[in-house]
């Protein structure tokens, strides 16, 4: 479809339009429609108001604020850095299904953006860090230095900081630096003893701790510290000698990060992929911001150096760039303002068998990270790695962690002499860089590296074992809804999924020749791999709750996703709405859906739980007239997964784990009335609260004491394949406030 239309070809959206749709309104108005945007910025107001919890440890506190800022930042790289280009372009509406103009969107990004950094700030000041100092924690302001804090910040200054700082000129023979992604530095404003006003910039030092930890006296606070910006600022003097400091203001720089490839003209890959990182790190810059009290003269100037429009200044009133609190966060000890510690569970099933293979020969085995542990994973890959009977190793790496087990457990597969084929996605959004480092040392040693399809992105999560046995050749596989990431795996909540059956281990086989060679079967038996078949299997799903709720057989529809997107999926679910059909939907972030509207999505409730752990399992139920279906693996309902990546989803048919999947885990999500909040029609979302006599219930909390019993079970709980479900009602119970 071409997006280069007139203004004047349709009506914009506006936010409360949807208020005048009827039953009647055809499935693709755009007022049905959420804008994608909007719609990720208000998850990310959903875990500010994480940060904004009292109830909540105070450091974890910090933490989501550090959180949400990251989360903007990679917003703005990727998102905001594509509007920009079609506005560039003159390109009047974006790609989404709402037509909202690409202008408008802007606009709505800049007022929403302001609205939540304005909620951080005050979170911060007015209510973290005062409770903060309290426990002794302190994050001094340059005015609240004394005299023997200043001159122990001057030694501070002269012995760490110093040495590491470039005072950058601004004028005719001094062009304005290449300032990277994502630098702190400060605008600095000077004159000469002649009066003459001249620019200059000094970079923060990314090297250096973001705060700086000051000398604490015996009556002090026990950590006392001072932003890096700050120390530099006071200590301005010293590089600007013989000048007036006329004034020097914070500002950050956000460049579009997005990597862009013409497919048809792509030979190499891996060359391809490292051209675009470099010219990455001089991409156009989408977002400034600037402190409050900079002065206007200032704002102009960074606006014509860097060649921006007035709306891409963001001005701050407070701390520019919060990820760094992530050191605040790290301090030790403060047990007490932390989440209660945990340990991942063992799985009793593998736990009580000699070797993985011999209990993945015992039955199907499912984990839920982080409650059980991903160290059976790891185990998995390097059991292999070591096992002289194990012949190939075959995986997929999308993310993994910057020392990863895994890796390096296949290298020494290879050292082994065993056949390793790793399909890396060296496109994997900023994680381009370590996957080609990854990938270059993979190669090394021999493992066949594969970088998938230069048009997609290989995002399915499996590997494959290839064992010789007494009894012949048997093949293991694991399946999951997570990257084969040890260090994410503590803090995503995912899926992983043990199996030695035949139809799984040879679609497992037939995915990895697709991805290595050229062709793709021409039946899976188990799995469902897209690009090519999973929308239309998924659409081919929700028809028949469609056509089973038209003759009163048993119909709904649960699923457990991130995000909610492609049309013709929210299309096919407002049908089943109209047809009757329930659909419940947990989604974590993005969703274009509009629920409850009369007539049309009524029957749709969508609930998003955002707490300790990030939601990052993907499952998929269909009550298929009381013979219920469960598919669980990599891909959300999103345009990217159904049409521009490989993906694989499968089914879970041992009847243990698929009720374990349905009554424990989609279950006590669906019903948690603590951390989840529900999706309003027009796109906003409000805070579940347990209902009169109801009991609280907050689903993490109760799987990580779930895991911890399921350890301590009985002997005949423990009995492999076998999970005592949890007592939970079938429906979730309807909100009253």
């Amino acid at each position: 479809m071409d997006n280069r239309l007139s203004p004047s070809t349709e009506k914009p959206v506006t936010p409360q339009s949807y208020l005048e749709l009827s039953p009647d309104t055809r499935l693709d108005d755009p007022r049905l429609y959420v804008n994608r945007e909007l719609s990720w910025l208000e998850f990310n107001s959903r875990v500010v108001e994480e940060a904004r919890d009292p109830s909540a440890p105070l450091l974890e506190r910090l933490k989501f604020l550090a959180i949400a800022d990251s989360n903007l930042d990679e917003f703005f790289m990727v998102r905001v850095g594509g509007l920009q280009q079609k506005q560039q372009g003159n390109i009047i509406f974006g790609s989404g299904a709402d037509r909202t103009p690409v202008t408008e969107q802007l606009i709505a990004i800049h007022r929403k953006v302001a609205q939540i950094s304005r909620e951080m700030q005050a979170c911060l000041w007015e209510e973290i860090l005062p409770q903060l100092a309290r426990e002794g924690i302190v994050i001094r302001r340059p005015e609240e230095l004394s005299k023997a804090d200043r001159d122990r910040v001057k030694d501070l200054f002269k012995g760490q900081v110093f040495q590491v700082l470039t005072p950058l000129a601004i004028d005719p023979v001094h062009p304005f630096p290449l300032l990277l992604n994502k630098s702190l530095n400060l605008g600095v404003i000077l004159q000469r003893p002649d009066g003459e006003r001249l620019y200059a910039v000094v970079q923060v030092p990314a090297v250096l701790p973001r705060f700086v930890a000051l000398p604490v006296a015996p009556s002090g606070p026990r950590h006392a510290f001072l932003p890096l910006e700050d120390l530099i600022r006071l200590h301005l003097p010293e590089l600007f000698p013989g000048m007036v400091i006329e004034h020097a203001a914070a500002f950050r720089v956000t460049r579009d990060s997005d990597l862009e490839f013409d497919d048809d003209e792509v030979e190499d890959l891996l060359k391809a992929v490292e051209e675009q990182i470099r010219k990455r790190k001089k991409g156009m810059a989408v977002r400034v911001q600037l402190e409050t009290r900079a002065p206007a003269v200032l704002e102009q100037f960074l606006i014509h150096r860097m060649d921006l429009d007035a709306t891409d200044i963001f001005r701050t009133d407070g701390m520019i760039d919060m990820s760094g609190l992530f050191q605040i966060h790290s301090l030790p000890e403060y047990q007490h303002l932390r989440d209660r510690p945990f340990t991942p569970n063992p799985s009793l099933q593998i736990q009580n068998a000699p070797n993985i293979f011999a209990a993945i020969r015992q039955g199907d085995i499912l984990l839920h990270h982080p409650y059980e542990s991903f160290q059976h994973v790891v185990d998995f890959i390097e059991t292999a790695a070591q096992d002289d009977r194990v012949l190939a190793i075959k995986q997929t790496l999308y993310r993994t962690s910057s020392d990863s087990p895994v890796v390096r457990a296949l290298q020494r597969a290879a050292d082994n002499g065993k056949q390793v084929t790793a399909v890396v996605e060296i496109k994997a959004r900023l994680d381009e860089e370590r996957n080609i480092v990854w990938a270059r040392e993979l190669e090394k040693v021999g493992v066949h590296v594969v970088y998938g399809f230069v048009g997609l992105k290989t995002h399915c999560k499996v590997a494959l074992v290839v064992r010789r046995e007494d009894d012949g050749i048997r093949r293991y596989v694991h399946l999951s809804t997570g990257n084969y990431n040890p260090q994410t795996a503590r803090i995503y909540t995912d899926i992983g999924y043990f199996t030695c059956r035949e139809d799984y281990c040879e679609d497992a086989s037939h995915l990895f020749n697709y991805l290595t060679g050229y062709c793709e079967p021409a039946q899976w038996r188990k799995l469902v791999v897209a690009p090519t078949h999973l929308q239309g299997f998924m659409l081919a799903r929700i028809e028949r709750e469609i056509i089973n709720a038209s003759e009163g057989r048993p119909a709904g529809i649960r699923a457990k996703i991130n995000g909610l997107l492609e049309p013709v999926i929210v299309q096919a679910l407002y049908r089943a709405s109209r047809a009757g059909v329930r659909s419940e939907i947990i989604c974590r972030g993005i969703c274009a859906l509009r629920p409850g509207i009369p007539g049309i999505s009524d029957n749709i409730v969508v609930r998003s739980v955002v707490d300790r752990f990030l939601e990052h399992s993907r499952i998929y139920y269909f009550e298929n007239g009381g013979q219920p279906e469960v598919f669980v693996g990599s891909a959300d309902w999103m345009d990217r997964n159904l049409s521009r990546r490989v993906e694989a989803i499968f089914p879970i048919e041992a009847p243990a784990l698929k009720h374990r999947l349905i009554h424990e885990i989609l279950q006590v999500s669906l019903n948690d009335n603590v951390k989840a909040r529900q999706m309003l029609p027009d796109g906003s979302y409000r805070l579940i609260h347990p209902a009169e006599g109801e009991k609280p219930l907050r689903s993490q909390e109760y799987f990580l004491g779930l895991a911890d019993a399921r350890t301590l079970a009985s002997p005949e709980a423990k009995t492999p394949g076998v999970v005592k479900p949890a007592r939970v009602a079938r429906s979730p119970r309807k909100n009253k406030n």
